[in-house]
């Protein structure tokens, strides 16, 4: 099975809604709006990214806060649950995919 991934600006029309051009290019602080636009600001917010990833409470804290980011693995763990981490993914990278409307 082949998968073509076409390069662009334009994220799917379904999901979460995140801007791309709204994305600030350093990881921490992308992460960190991911976070937010998934989750909200709330400690039910962190309850939930704690969750996700298995992360003590300080270092959920810490990326909500843009202070830090999750390393590799809390980060695919977090890629598993969020499309607002996918997609900032995608963007840091380069690698958005173009919708043919």
């Amino acid at each position: 099975m082949e998968m073509r991934v076409k390069m662009g600006t334009v994220v799917p029309k379904m999901g979460t809604l995140l801007h791309l051009n709204g994305i600030p290019g350093d990881y921490r602080g992308a992460i960190a709006l991911a976070l937010h636009t998934e989750l909200g600001s709330t400690h039910r917010a962190i309850k939930t990214a704690m969750r996700w990833t298995g992360a003590s409470e300080r270092t959920v804290k810490y990326w909500f806060a843009g202070e830090r980011g999750p390393s590799g693995e809390h980060l695919i763990l977090l890629a598993r649950h969020s499309d607002a981490i996918v997609l900032v993914l995608l963007a840091l990278a380069e690698r958005w995919i173009k919708d043919d409307d």
